[in-house]
This record gives structure tokens, sequence and C-alpha cells, in this order.
């Protein structure tokens, strides 16, 4: 071989690392003009680049907003107040046009046209890199439009404004988009971290007693792998959450929130490379509940199920002491969820969720069980005949308490 002949056997590997800063804000009336929380995530860059830091010579930052349908129901002078507070702030932020409204719930994740919709009022608006998607309304609808902000150009930032309790104390927070196809629940989507996300209490004063609940469902699942304390504050809180009481409920899911963001920020594992994922306990079985119910189960009250299940297991395998059990599932209907639904009595049919939670996370199976309250324990196996046992115990309850 000459000299010059090229190394057929040469390998050239590199390694780079990307930072991120992942935004929380909490505070009440976000439109209001006198509050600059909103115009400041927007005017504020979070890296050295020039074009996004907001100065006096620089052009006010484009924005785009989406509203969900179901918020707009509830609050229709909301376009009007952020058109408003878009004029109040003009010299920092500028709409190329008035909001922009996307279906709500699930119905947004399950119809493609409604992505394509999305992606398409984008390039009309002609965002560019340095533009922003404001996405205001629940957490499906935040899920999808979030998807669309991250493939448009590869990225354009994205501020959300979570509606709801499940939202704002959840999946606001995090770090993944997407929306549902093949009949799988987020088989589409992405890891792109939010360039904020701002908590406003108000929203959540106009949601339903169905909507008002479904959030802390999450909230329970995180305090049962991360915080005893907060389990304990929700159990003795219960009533004052489901009479709507917002000082027993705003420290819970602000709480809930700031845990979810340490756990993304300090986890060592925000884009789920490796194969522990604690905060998707009793989420194997929430996410087929879904399914089977044509989404009849939102995601609250199938996680709530779905939390039930896994703590009954746990209990069957003498992981978990039966007091501890009965505790988390006095909590869960205390809150008052139903732990009773017909589709949980298909247990064949429920059972094929843990090949599908598989195929989605990859790698083996591995579901976070509880040897005790704030005390996970991940498994790589499930004992079938065991899960129905326990599917046959949650069912045996009674519905109410």
């Amino acid at each position: 071989m000459h000299a010059s002949d090229p190394d057929r056997s040469l390998e050239v590997n590199g390694s780079f690392t990307a930072s991120y800063r992942h935004t929380l804000r909490f505070t009440t009336g976000v439109l209001r003009p006198e509050n600059a929380t909103l115009v400041d995530v927007f005017s504020n860059a979070h890296t050295s680049d020039s074009v996004a830091t907001h100065s006096p010579g620089n052009a006010p930052n484009r924005v785009l907003a989406f509203l969900d349908k179901g918020v707009l129901a509830r609050q229709p002078d909301l376009p009007g107040r952020l058109c408003d507070y878009a004029q109040a702030h003009a010299d920092r932020i500028t709409l190329p046009q008035p909001a922009l409204t996307v279906p709500g719930g699930e119905r947004c994740k399950n119809d493609k046209t409604v992505f394509d919709d999305i992606c398409r009022a984008i390039h009309d608006a002609k965002l560019c890199r340095h533009s922003f998607v404001l996405a205001i309304g629940g957490g499906a609808m935040l899920d999808a439009v979030g998807f669309a902000a991250a493939v448009a150009h590869r990225g354009i930032r994205l501020v959300r404004l979570p509606t709801t309790t499940l939202a704002q104390a959840d999946a606001g927070v995090g770090v993944k988009n997407g929306i549902n196809s093949f009949g799988k629940k987020n088989y589409l989507g992405t890891f792109a971290p939010p360039w904020a996300v701002i908590n406003d209490a108000d929203f959540l004063t106009t949601l339903d007693d169905r909507d008002w609940r479904a959030g802390f469902s999450e909230a329970v699942k995180v305090s049962l792998v991360k915080d005893p304390a907060l389990f304990d504050r929700i159990s003795t809180t219960a009533t004052a959450i489901t009479q709507r009481d917002t000082d027993a409920a705003l420290p819970i899911i602000q709480r809930c929130a700031r845990l979810h963001l340490q756990h993304i920020v300090e986890g060592g594992d925000p884009f789920e490379s490796s194969k522990t994922r604690p905060l998707d306990f009793g989420h194997w079985s929430a996410h087929k509940l879904e399914q089977m119910t044509n989404y009849r189960l939102r995601h609250g009250e199938a996680v709530a199920i779905g939390i039930a299940l896994d703590v009954a297991y746990s209990a069957l395998l003498g992981m978990l002491g039966w007091r501890q059990a009965e505790a988390i599932t006095q909590c869960l209907t205390d809150l008052g969820f139903s732990l009773h639904d017909s589709a949980v009595q298909d247990g064949a049919t429920l059972l094929e969720g843990l090949a599908e939670f598989r195929e989605h996370l990859g790698g083996p199976l591995c579901i976070t069980l509880l040897a005790g309250i704030g005390r996970p324990v991940d498994v790589h196996e499930i004992d079938r005949d065991l899960m129905l046992r326990a599917i046959d115990h949650l069912q045996a309850q009674p519905a109410c308490r």
C-alpha cells in the first residue's frame, strides 16, 4: 500500500456536550400588562447569542401563539388579552397574527391533520429559529404544538403556558413532545427542552372538577417515588384539594413541578437514554388504558388506576406492606379518583401494555415498583399471573370510600 492510499480501517471519533437551561416560573395574571414575566422570558437570552438578546437596537421578538380550544371556551377574552399584552410591550414582542386555536385533549394528538395544521401555520407566519412559539393549553395540546415547534426549522423556541393541574404539575414541565400514532401513545415525538415554562395559577380557576382533579394523580406518583413528606401532605389535604382550596392545592402543584424539573436537570438522564424511568411509575398500564377506552379515560384518571395496580402488585410480591398500599389507594380515592373501570377487567389486553411500554422505552423491560413510600425499585420482569391477581384485587375493592 502506498503512503497516499486511504487507510480503509481508519476510524474517527469525537464527542461533544450541549448545554441547556430549563426555566420554570410561577406567577398569577401572566397577561396583565404590568406583569413582565412573559415578556422577560422572550427577551432574556439563555446563551451568549447577541441575536437573541433584547436591547434597544434589536427588533421585537416574533411570537406565534397557539391556544387550546378548551381554554378559549372558558376564557373567550384570552386572544384579546394576549393582543393587548403584546401591544403594551410592542418594543419587545410582536405577534405576526392573532392566536390560532388548536383542539384540546387527546384529539390533537390522535389526528395528524392537527399537527400538519400547526406546522403549516408556523411556515405561513415565516418564523425563523430566533422566533418563538407560545403554547397556551393542557398537556396534550402542549405535546402537539411542542412537537411541531421542535421539528420546524429543526427547532423553534417554545414557551409553554400550561393551563391544567396535570400540565402545571407534570406534563408541561418535561422535555418531551409528541403525538399518538399507529394506535400507540406518543409514538412520534422528540426530546426538546422548552425555552421556558410559566405556571399561572389563575388558569386553574376555570377548570371543571374533572380536569382539576386529574393532575393530582401525577402529584401522588412523584411523591411516592421521590418525596414521602409530600405524599403525607397530599393525604392529609385530599379533602381540601377536592374542594378546590388553593391554599392546600397550589403548594403541592408547585412542589411536584419542582421535583419534575429537578429530576430532569439533576437526574443525569434528561433524554431517557437509560432504562430507568421512575417518573413513569404506574404508566405502563395507564397508557394502555387510555388506548383501550379510546381516551374516554383521561391521562390523570388512567395514571391513578395504574398507580393503584402497581401498588397492589408490589404488595402481592411482598415488597410493599399492605398498610402502606391501602394508604396509597385511600389517598387516590379521597382525591376523587375511581379505581374501577370496565377496561381494567380485560386483563389479557391490559397486559399487552407491558410489551408496548418496553418497546417505547427501549432495552429490556424496566418497571418501577415500590418497596415503601419514597423507595422505588426497578424490576425487569413481571409475573403475569400475579399481575392478574393484582387486577382482581383492585377491582374487588369498594368503588367509593
